[in-house]
């Protein structure tokens, strides 16, 4: 399968090693960080993982989409405030048949995508894995987990099965969802309770139990995004999704988040596309967010 991973931060470069290392893909790295495309290009990619040092050659770094050309599938792992540009400016890659596969924090990405290529080429999924960046060309995969992708109407296609078949034989630990808008929706709540916190704190996420003070704010952040789910008619898979949220922090608990390091890099964060989302949603809704307000407006005002 030809393959673009539109975006090759850290998570990126995490699913196009592993896929590159499958001999029948062939895997593109697009992003603008010369540097960065310059060193995979010329070392390989490397990645830390499970305390060894590997190298990734088959995998293929470019900053112009047109190198690339029309591939199969497109992973989008862009930051969310980046997808429209991203999309627009990688257009060489997306031909009438390519399916893009959004696994990117916080909501409305997958609407965004939908814009510029249109309904019926967009799938959707959540993942587990935390990865870090490291320096031009070497990232580390800091914490293993379950990749769940799924069809935006739920149906079970044909090519569904393939690029699910595609991502196990990468061994990406793989599953289908017939609710994968509910599975955005569990991860976007796992963000609001992690990232504007540790991004704040400077903690990383086990350290966010700690901490009672801190605990209570993950709990109510993630309480009233529960809220706004429940009224916006969206079925969840956990019963309990503080208790969840709680359980991705020790299971990742030396992880830092995507939005500390946005924060360490002096990088704009994904804030109004997590708990500002909440934020907006909870007004259409008519649910009072006052916690995720106060944690969007305290990121903003570290972002500046």
């Amino acid at each position: 399968m030809k393959i673009a991973i539109v975006g090759a931060g850290a998570m990126g470069c995490l699913y196009g090693a592993k896929l590159s290392a499958v001999p029948t893909n062939e895997v593109y790295l697009i992003d603008v960080w010369q540097e960065h495309i310059d060193a995979i290009n010329k070392n390989g990619l490397t990645m830390e993982e499970n305390g060894e040092e590997v190298s990734y050659r088959a995998v293929r770094g470019v900053t112009d989409a047109g190198e690339a050309g029309v591939c199969d599938l497109a992973i989008v792992f862009v930051k969310s405030t980046l997808t429209s540009a991203a999309v627009k400016a990688n257009r060489a890659v997306f031909g009438p048949d390519t399916v893009a596969l959004t696994l990117q924090n916080g909501l409305g990405n997958i609407d965004l995508i939908r814009a510029e290529i249109g309904d019926g080429n967009v799938i959707a999924g959540t993942t587990a894995h935390g990865a870090t960046m490291l320096g031009p060309g070497k990232m580390r995969h800091a914490g293993s987990g379950k990749t769940v992708i799924g069809e935006l109407n739920g149906k079970q296609t044909e090519r569904i099965e393939t690029i699910a078949g595609t991502l196990r034989e990468a061994d990406l630990e793989t599953d289908i969802s017939d609710n994968v808008l509910g599975l955005v929706w569990d991860k976007l709540l796992v963000n609001v309770g992690i990232n504007a916190l540790t991004g704040i704190t400077k903690l990383q996420n086990g350290e966010l139990l700690k901490h009672r003070e801190i605990e209570e704010l993950l709990e109510a952040a993630v309480s009233e995004a529960y809220g706004v789910a429940c009224a916006k008619g969206i079925t969840l898979s956990y019963d309990d999704p503080v208790g969840h949220t709680k359980a991705v922090c020790v299971a990742t608990a030396a992880n830092k988040s995507s939005m500390l390091q946005d924060i360490l890099n002096h990088k704009q964060t994904e804030i109004d596309m997590i708990n500002g989302a909440i934020v907006r949603e909870g007004a259409l809704a008519g649910i009072p967010t006052p916690v995720n307000s106060v944690l969007t407006n305290l990121i903003k005002f570290i972002q500046k």
